[in-house]
């Protein structure tokens, strides 16, 4: 039954996505209605399959590709959502492409990561804050990638085809900076609750968790500082940004992805 909901989900995720593509290439206009509710449709089922992978027994699985799955649903919920308000259909198609390929890899390599967060619901809160951290960072970068696309063409002198699709240079980066100052804040409540709450933050198995996470929130606070006080842009804007998803996603993942999936299999 999971492999049929995950399949369905799929489908309607790379629907979705053949229906923004075609208004990024030309002139036509995109139609957010069907868009819209062909996500909606992808991200009830791929809620309906999160809940039977993570709510097993008396505990919740949060292996790594359950995670990253859930990751991958608040982002492309996120950026559904937006859509109704603003031209975010260049994010789309690396959103709904991770979404479905991250349920399909939890689906077929389902893996076991027990933990029993209805006894320690402070923990439940470090973590839930975690999440929408990373994934508001994680948009973020994906702005910051359109952003470079954008000021590269404009750079480079390639006529940009008038497309009512695609939205300014000015636009993209004044939201890539409320973005990020949100993801930030975020970040900062995250670290703050997870020394306040986890005993053990700084033991030798998740030192390395703290300590990248406080290196992501230093590139972020001074990517933030330097374009409010200094007015930076352009490609220093771009680099900031990645080096600091780079920094968080192996925070995050690096070494659940060792023990769960190298060493694992």
């Amino acid at each position: 039954m999971d492999m049929l909901i995950a399949l369905m989900a799929a489908c309607l995720y790379f629907l979705a996505l053949g229906l923004v593509v075609p208004g990024l290439t030309n002139s036509n206009g995109i139609k957010t209605k069907p868009v819209f509710f062909c996500a909606l449709a992808a991200i009830t089922l791929h809620i309906l399959l999160l809940k039977d992978s993570i709510f097993v027994g008396p505990g919740q699985n949060l292996s790594i590709m359950n995670v990253a799955s859930l990751m991958s649903l608040i982002i492309a919920s996120i950026t559904t959502l937006a859509i109704l308000k603003m031209r975010v259909w260049f994010l789309l198609p690396v959103v709904y492409s991770f979404a479905a390929i991250n349920l399909s890899a939890a689906t077929l390599l389902p893996g076991a990561f027990i933990t029993h967060l209805e006894s320690h619901p402070q923990v439940l809160l470090h973590i839930s804050l975690a999440l929408f951290s990373y994934s508001t960072l994680m948009i973020a970068t994906l702005y910051a990638i359109q952003l470079a696309w954008l000021d590269h063409k404009l750079k480079s002198k390639k006529s940009l085809m008038i497309n009512p699709n695609i939205p300014p240079l000015m636009m993209v980066e004044r939201q890539l900076f409320k973005i990020i100052l949100v993801g930030n804040s975020l970040l900062t409540v995250t670290l703050i609750t997870g020394f306040i709450f986890i005993q053990d933050m700084l033991a030798q198995g998740k030192l390395h968790k703290a300590v990248l996470s406080l290196l992501a929130w230093c590139v972020y606070s001074v990517l933030l500082w330097g374009h409010y006080q200094k007015g930076w842009r352009g490609r220093r804007v771009v680099w900031f940004s990645l080096v600091g998803a780079f920094l968080l996603t192996l925070a995050y993942f690096g070494s659940r992805f060792v023990k769960e999936i190298i060493i694992g299999a």
